[in-house]
């Protein structure tokens, strides 16, 4: 009888146990999947350098448009024009775009580095920079005629010209980065450095704006929209073609 007690408190340890363990690996099979799964997702959250650089064009791309909207106002009712958005859209286009998305990014990180690959996109950086220096002198004229209450008179018409040649350059100053120039650079990358190269813009932006700066603008430009009545995406949409 002693000894049968014995194998039968064996046999229960063992199961016991086994069952303990079996409860431990689903645990961590369980915690495994858990950790990958946030993991995915913080794979998915982050921004690559790219991705970053064409998001950021989005946002002076909207500046642009409010640029495009002011310009048949200067020739038909300039006296209606509230110079205060012209004002805090170049502002914007100033810091966000020119001191930061060019300067910082682009001038310091990617033209240089497709310079010293050489190839057929290499040709055109020059003339992405020489786009950059007319881009910020138009930026100081939008900004030195719009600091007044009001538009002069007689600023419109030269107003309206700079601001139809600078939004015809830049539309296709960003269009060429975003498909040729942007990946000819991702091409110069291997993966590890792409990886550190997008960390590094985000760090250079967290000190440039002491926050993420994406943000910032986008909120910046959707106040500018709002004020302007241009925050309805239905406004742009296109009315049908005439009858055939």
């Amino acid at each position: 009888m002693e000894q049968k007690r014995r194998e039968l408190l064996k046999g229960i340890s063992i199961c016991g146990a086994g069952l303990l363990l079996n409860a431990l690996m689903k645990g961590e099979k369980a915690l495994g999947k858990e950790l990958e799964k946030k993991g995915d997702k913080k794979a998915a959250e982050e921004v690559t350098a790219t991705e970053d650089l064409m998001r950021e064009h989005g946002v002076l791309r909207r500046a642009l448009l409010v640029y495009s909207e002011t310009i048949p106002k200067l020739g038909s009712n300039p006296s209606s024009l509230v110079p205060d958005m012209l004002q805090r859209t170049a502002k914007l286009f100033r810091g966000f775009g020119e001191d930061y998305h060019e300067k910082k990014l682009e001038e310091a990180y990617i033209f240089s580095a497709l310079k010293k690959a050489g190839g057929p996109v290499s040709g055109i950086t020059d003339i992405l920079v020489e786009q950059h220096q007319r881009g910020r002198k138009i930026t100081d004229y939008i900004l030195a005629l719009t600091h007044g209450a009001k538009l002069q008179p007689e600023n419109a018409v030269p107003l309206a010209k700079a601001l139809e040649s600078f939004v015809l350059m830049y539309g296709n100053h960003a269009a060429r980065e975003d498909t040729v120039l942007f990946p000819a650079w991702k091409k110069t990358l291997t993966a590890k450095e792409y990886d550190e190269i997008g960390e590094k813009f985000e760090e250079i932006e967290h000190q440039q704006f002491g926050e993420d700066g994406f943000d910032k603008a986008v909120r910046e430009i959707s106040d500018i929209e709002k004020s302007l009545g241009l925050s309805d995406l239905a406004h742009f949409t296109a009315p049908p073609p005439p009858a055939r």
